[in-house]
């Protein structure tokens, strides 16, 4: 098997950390001896043990005694540049080095100031042989949300909404209308699990009366942020339950109510989009989904503030209502869900 196959196994195993590891990146590691995988692990949860760890653990675990010998001729796979920090857990380049691995073949290099080279440095200088840049741009693409947060000092945002197929959002008057059918329904759940956080405006709050929650089984509530500016929305409206936690950007106060969240802002009139995407960096929210409504879609949009656009349009035809919002980007994917047919776009660089 070649390196690159290898790789493809570790960005296999890294994924299924997605939901559960931010703002950590997602990392897996694949141990190769004589053309076989002798170990394989994945970072499982935050503040638990790296992919690194988990692999060689796999290893000991299979082999007993034999392990120390194989693993000093055996060749480690990761998608990312090992840790060369003390974090919640010790630096996995020193564990590398501890077990005297023969080869490192890396995907990315870690631009996290903690390490950004340094791991890489650490192994060559005890010996070991470095490979990097192994499918470097699935592993960047995997990864895009750390690399997004550690390198703009913003969360990865990503836009989604539905749309009727002459182009309408929402209903003119205030109500609640699908456009969707179930599947799309089943997806977009699937996505609340993934991200760190969902974020919608004061008006569908108001209309929708949202949970904001996910229905996958065993699954991660995303956090719910919603922009309240003068805090109308009821506190009997479902955002304010204890399902999940809560953010109320507001310009009234700064309070914590059991785990609703009331985050003051002045004037949030101007540079909202830049307002918030800084407060979510500092509160280590990594991605966001911006579910709406049609206004804050396009104050989003029109700041340059997003990075992936998920559009849902059914065969519906409405004739009237409030128009969805026009996105400008790179097409990277296309899937045909029954009657709904949903676009990827990538923003443009």
């Amino acid at each position: 098997m070649s390196d690159e196959m290898y790789m493809q196994r570790c960005l296999e195993l890294a994924k299924l950390g997605i939901g559960n590891v931010s703002p950590n990146p997602m990392v897996g590691c694949v141990i190769v001896h004589d053309d076989k995988i002798i170990g394989e692990g994945y970072h499982q949860k935050f503040g638990e043990a790296h992919a690194e760890v988990n692999a060689i653990k796999n290893v000991i675990s299979k082999y007993g005694s034999e392990a120390p010998s194989l693993l000093k001729n055996a060749t480690a796979y990761v998608n990312l540049e090992p840790c060369a920090h003390f974090g919640k857990t010790p630096p996995c380049a020193d564990l590398l080095m501890k077990n005297q691995l023969k080869k490192v073949v890396i995907g990315n290099a870690d631009p996290f100031e903690g390490v950004n080279g340094k791991g890489i440095a650490k192994l060559i200088n005890a010996g070991i042989e470095v490979k990097k840049d192994v499918l470097v741009d699935k592993c960047t693409y995997l990864n895009r949300r750390f690399f997004t947060r550690v390198k703009q000092q913003r969360p990865f945002i990503i836009l989604k909404w539905a749309q009727t197929a002459d182009g309408y959002f929402a209903p003119t008057k205030a109500a609640q209308k699908w456009i969707t059918g179930h599947l799309a329904k089943q997806l977009n759940d699937q996505w609340r699990n993934e991200e760190d956080a969902i974020l919608v405006g004061k008006n569908t709050a108001l209309i929708d009366n949202p949970r904001l929650t996910t229905r996958v089984e065993n699954g991660k509530n995303p956090i719910r942020i919603v922009i309240d500016k003068n805090l109308e929305i009821p506190a009997t409206h479902h955002l304010f339950n204890d399902e999940a936690k809560t953010i109320i950007f507001n310009e009234i106060k700064t309070d914590v109510i059991g785990n609703v969240h009331f985050v003051q802002m002045e004037d949030m009139q101007f540079y909202l989009p830049q307002k918030i995407a800084f407060q979510l960096y500092l509160m280590d929210i990594q991605s966001v989904i911006i579910e709406g409504g049609a206004h804050l879609l396009h104050q989003f949009i029109n700041a340059g503030l997003w990075d992936e656009a998920r559009v849902f349009t059914s065969n519906t035809i409405w004739n009237e209502g409030i128009k969805a919002p026009k996105i400008d980007g790179n097409v990277i994917s296309k899937l045909q869900l029954n009657n709904d047919a949903l676009t990827i776009y990538q923003a443009k660089l």
